[in-house]
């Protein structure tokens, strides 16, 4: 995905002239071309996250679009502050696109991980939140956020699913259980741990890419008495949209995702999403025990 990112938005800093970029060191080896045409829109500050996101405030206000990357827990859980001020509280939009997720760099240790990103971003007001389960579906949401001048946030990651599925706002159905069977949302790269973890299982499936803002309208209109939502974050980040979706219907929720104790022997990956109950196993296990 991060290569795709890379080729995405140079494309976009060649054909418009709208487009800018602000880095903090990472990624700027892959942009070198970039920042060699275009000096004036491509600005490397060095490793000040929190700069990174007061200059991109600042191009905002002069009508560009400015584009901010680093690893998530420097983009977003150190820069937060002025993602507050200097984006919200000035109210002007950026694309905010990470790379690392929740534990993809595990081994490097916890200060590359981010599992909070996605639930600090909801403390704020209208920020869309893409979380791609593919890197066929990144150049998409990329040049949709260069269309509008919200406040965007792209999660890119290493792990990815088999397939892309369609960029859309709304909820998908990748696997339709019988009539009243219990809904299981996967977000992003959930799908196929997901998929995998209720192969046999009558449950109906749906995928989004978008958690926020929460397709809610397709969610009620999904839901049945038992609803289980897996995020490749802070498990529960979703239960409040959830639940305000949902509060006239009777229903119960599971929401499975990186659990709060902090894993200190990091290990691979796959190591990480065992110890937090993500791989098809864990998930399985979780989700039979409160489906009974």
């Amino acid at each position: 995905m991060r290569e795709t990112f890379v080729a995405t938005t140079t494309a976009l800093l060649d054909e418009d002239p709208r487009t800018a970029l602000v880095l903090a060191d990472i990624s700027v080896d892959a942009f070198a071309p970039a920042l060699r045409r275009h000096p004036d829109r491509v600005l490397n500050v060095g490793i000040r996250e929190q700069l990174m996101a007061g200059v991109a405030g600042g191009l905002a206000l002069t009508g560009l679009r400015p584009y901010v990357h680093s690893y998530a827990p420097f983009l977003v859980d150190r820069a937060y502050e002025q993602i507050k001020l200097d984006l919200g509280h000035q109210d002007v939009g950026a694309v905010l696109v990470s790379i690392g997720a929740s534990y993809d760099a595990s081994d490097v240790g916890y200060t590359h991980h981010s599992p909070g990103d996605v639930a600090l971003l909801d403390t704020l007001e209208g920020w869309t939140v893409h979380v791609p389960g593919h890197r066929d579906e990144v150049p998409a949401l990329l040049r949709a956020a260069a269309r509008v001048d919200d406040r965007v946030y792209v999660r890119l990651s290493t792990q990815e699913n088999r397939a892309p599925r369609p960029v859309s706002p709304r909820l998908q159905v990748v696997r339709r259980g019988p009539a009243g069977a219990p809904l299981v949302l996967a977000v992003g790269p959930m799908l196929d741990p997901v998929l995998a973890a209720t192969a046999d299982l009558g449950v109906t499936v749906a995928y989004t890419s978008t958690p926020r803002p929460l397709d809610t309208a397709g969610l009620r209109a999904l839901a049945t008495a038992e609803i289980v939502v897996v995020e490749p974050y802070l498990a529960g980040t979703t239960s409040r949209m959830a639940a305000a979706a949902l509060a006239d219907l009777p229903h119960r929720e599971l929401h499975l995702g990186v659990r709060r104790a902090e894993t200190r022997h990091y290990g691979s990956v796959a190591d990480q999403a065992r110890s937090h109950g993500l791989d098809p196993a864990g998930l399985r296990a979780s989700i039979t025990a409160f489906l009974g």
